[in-house]
């Protein structure tokens, strides 16, 4: 460190500790009051990636069609599903459901219009809608047509009969849809152009209202989700039922991050102690990293708070990589000061301490800003959670770095010296200098095992994909998961894929022989009479008409074959229906005007609107994906199905959109990729550029980043052969595993620059370093890796990989540094 800025820091810190550790922990304090409004967020927003065109086309079809929260509550009874019994249990849960304030309707085979039980009229089902409950009604028939009916069949009744299912759907919140579509157009004007300085103050507002009333949404919600699980127990003696739905699992994954942080930060701490005690033996020791630990995270959680970061899924681990990277920090300078202490036992206190800053501090500020390099080189990724997470870690780092080298140092110098203390156990020199002995005796063999690791992993990364089911994010005790696998077998698939078709450009420039309506049809004018209700359909609709009914029942028999879609819904789904209702003859434009016209207003929202823009001119073919599929190539079924529409059914390519929550995470798993290369080849450059400046030799550089390369490519490698796709949690390790690695990397080089310079002898030099240095590099490895083992304890399985992985990738890292680092620092000495 520069000397005259090492004296400013002898004058400031080091001679006024008291005024330091008071100044500090108001800084900490101040800032951490703010974690009262520190938010966690689980939406699917929040998983979805920066300005896809997709969102917002998915939104304008949410508009267009109408779409609510909702949840989905499986029953399956213990006696038979159409027992009295049964269905009366069924009515009191309904009953209850509706309790609930927020719930608008439930649905359920109770509700579920009958019209084939015996069968009906078109001009019966215009008087009178009949459904289970109505009195007289034939409870066989009714079973046989659940169990056929082309809209009920695998969407309200399982395939054995055996299950069924209700549809809890809430009260659409005006103000949440206002305030989103209000944010959204700024954010998109912003995308485009220039706001104003209004318009920006009114984003900044609007964000702000968003955020809070997003929260208050949330809260109730959970309490909702809860209300309705006290209520399903009070029927669980009659029948078994899970719940399932968007809010459910947006509930208990905050609910999985509360765990997370709770269990990471309690689970690391303990751990952190235990280690800390373990290793120096001494309360000091203990106690100086602890405070520091402590007071990184309360003022990250403050910090957030104060700018309003929310943490998700992503993120829920930076707690326990902030304690992690601050006790890595305090390892290095306790085993120096340490090291001092052995070499001038009758130095003041005062000196120990500014000779450990003094050594200490450069190498800690560069393995700080290469830690903060990996996580910054997450902001190139375009999935938003993965941003802030980089972010947070940056921020979250630079404040340990300073905590590090101004409370820690303080605290310090209000200790007395130590008394010397030998362990009767140096497990840690004899680790040290195993790791030595192989560097001097076997050399070769070491370049042989690396660079048959090398090999292997080449083959392993080339073998990794990005597919990955939904479903195994979660443990199968979860309820999530269970919840999951029987929606997907029994009521026809869980994630929605929506198929738009457009009418064909050109038919609203053709002639009306073109547009599918026949020139001398007498209902080519007035197509649906005269009423209000039908003023949206005209003669000029491309879609409703009897020549296009066999190309939309083709279509809708299509993807219905794909192994894997479950239920498919559109509007040849009511077409079939309606053709029962006339007598099984088939719908010509006559049979079509009568049916939009005299159907209830209660079928057509039901049958019609959900599949049919009100011009007729889009439809709108619902599907559900069985995400439980292992076969499940989403990428793949996306370009098939815009293939096959074109080829098949000579649909042009214009004319289709392809939208839902299967495109838009098919397109956060897709930038998976290119967000990998991006976060490795930005990390890679920065690291060389930063190695470069710090050691003044391009050959140190090369070296030096060459055993973290190769860490962070055994555990892609290894994931690749295990066929464990990456996610949006295991995107990251790569980086940070280079990051947070490479410390060990600079404080070893570091100190062998020194030790070479004392006798020139390289073979000492590393002898020394081992002994030394290593010491250190093996305890914060140590340390990281069992404290990453921790994360095993997530119900997330995303979560319990990017543990494992990174623990792993430490490991080998260890072993490189300790190894191969120094064999190449021998054999490729320079000039």
């Amino acid at each position: 460190m520069s000397e005259i800025i090492m004296k400013i820091y002898t004058r400031t810190i080091l001679k006024h500790p008291i005024v330091t550790i008071i100044l500090m922990l108001c800084l900490v304090i101040g800032v951490g009051s703010y974690a009262r409004d520190f938010r966690l967020d689980a939406s699917a927003d929040s998983l979805l990636l920066e300005n896809d065109q997709d969102l917002k086309y998915y939104r304008s079809i949410n508009a267009k069609y109408g779409s609510a929260d909702f949840l989905v509550i499986s029953y399956s009874p213990k006696q038979d599903l159409y027992a009295p019994e049964t269905l009366e249990d069924l009515g009191k849960l309904s009953d209850s459901l509706l309790k609930i304030e927020r719930v608008a309707t439930v649905f359920s085979i109770l509700d579920a219009p009958l019209i084939d039980s015996p069968r009906l009229t078109l001009g019966d089902l215009s008087k009178a809608i009949r459904t289970l409950e109505t009195p007289g009604i034939d409870v066989n028939l009714a079973r046989k047509e659940f169990q056929t009916s082309p809209f009920y069949k695998d969407l309200l009744v399982s395939p054995d009969g055996k299950t069924t299912a209700l549809q809890v759907i809430f009260k659409r919140d005006k103000t949440y849809h206002s305030l989103l579509q209000q944010r959204n157009r700024l954010r998109e004007k912003k995308l485009e152009t220039t706001l104003t300085a209004a318009e920006t103050l009114q984003l900044e507002q609007l964000v702000s209202a968003f955020d809070k009333y997003s929260q208050k949404v949330s809260e109730q919600e959970a309490t909702d989700i809860a209300t309705i699980r006290t209520i399903m127990k009070q029927h669980h003696a009659k029948a078994e039922l899970f719940l399932g739905g968007v809010p459910m699992i947006v509930a208990d994954m905050i609910s999985f991050i509360r765990h997370d942080l709770a269990a990471f930060g309690i689970g690391v701490l303990v751990f952190l102690v235990s280690m800390l005690f373990l290793i120096f033996r001494r309360p000091r020791w203990v106690v100086l990293p602890m405070l520091c630990c402590f007071a990184s995270v309360a003022f990250m959680f403050g910090f957030l708070g104060l700018i309003g970061w929310k943490v998700t899924v992503v993120s829920s681990n930076f707690t326990s990589l902030l304690l992690i990277i601050t006790l890595s920090l305090s390892v290095h300078l306790i085993v120096r000061y340490n090291e001092l202490f052995a070499e001038i036992p009758d130095a003041s206190q005062a000196t120990m301490v500014q000779e450990m800053v003094r050594s200490k501090a450069v190498p800690s500020i560069f393995t700080a800003l290469t830690t903060i390099v990996a996580f910054a080189s997450l902001l190139t990724s375009d999935i938003r959670p993965v941003i802030d997470f980089g972010w947070m870690m940056a921020i979250g780092i630079c404040f340990s770095l300073l905590i590090s080298f101004a409370l820690f140092p303080a605290s310090l110098m209000l200790f007395k010296k130590p008394v010397a203390f030998i362990p009767k156990h140096d497990v840690t020199g004899f680790i040290t200098t195993i790791c030595a002995h192989w560097v001097e005796h076997r050399g070769k063999l070491t370049l042989t095992v690396f660079a048959a690791l090398v090999i292997i992993s080449a083959i392993g990364i080339s073998k990794l994909t990005v597919e990955n089911r939904f479903i195994d994010y979660f443990k199968p005790t979860t309820e999530i998961y269970q919840g999951m696998v029987l929606i997907d077998k029994q009521l026809g698939g869980t994630t929605p894929l929506d198929v738009i078709l457009d009418a064909d450009p050109g038919f609203f420039t053709d002639q009306p022989e073109e547009k599918g309506v026949k020139e001398d049809d007498p209902f080519a004018d007035d197509f649906f009479g005269d009423e209000e209700e039908d003023a949206g359909l005209s003669g000029s609709s491309y879609w409703y008409n009897s020549y296009q009914i066999d190309t939309l029942k083709n279509i809708h028999n299509y993807l219905d074959e794909l192994p894997e879609t479950g239920k498919v819904l559109s509007l040849a789904t009511t077409l079939t229906m309606m053709q029962q209702l006339n007598e099984d003859l088939p719908l010509d434009n006559i049979s079509l005007a009568v049916i939009h016209k005299k159907l209830p207003k209660v079928i057509k929202d039901s049958l019609f609107h959900p599949y049919m823009s009100e011009d007729g001119n889009q439809v709108r073919f619902s599907l559900r994906i069985i995400d439980s599929n292992p076969k499940l190539r989403r990428a793949e079924l996306l370009n098939k199905i815009r293939f096959d529409l074109t080829d098949k059914f000579q649909i042009k390519p214009e004319q289709i959109h392809l939208t839902g929550m299967f495109v838009l995470y098919n397109n956060v798993l897709q930038s998976l990729f290119s967000s990998q290369i991006m976060t490795i080849g930005v990390v890679f450059l920065v690291i060389m550029v930063m190695f470069i400046l710090q050691f003044r030799s391009l050959r140190l550089a090369i070296i030096s980043i060459i055993p973290n390369l190769i860490s962070a490519g055994i555990v892609l490698g290894l994931m690749g052969l295990m066929h464990i796709p990456l996610d949006i949690m295991t995107i990251t390790i790569a980086a940070i595993t280079i990051g947070i690695a490479v410390d060990d990397t600079i404080h070893y080089v570091h100190r062998f620059i020194e030790e070479i310079q004392v006798d020139g002898d390289y073979l000492a030099a590393m002898k020394r370093c081992h002994h030394s240095v290593g010491r250190a590099m093996y305890y914060t490895s140590i340390t990281i890796i069992i404290g990453f083992s921790i994360l095993t304890l997530s119900n997330f399985i995303p979560t319990i990989y990017f543990g494992l992985f990174t623990g792993l990738a430490m490991l080998v890292a260890m072993f490189a540094n300790l190894t191969l680092l120094p064999l190449l620092l021998m054999n490729w000495r320079g000039k």
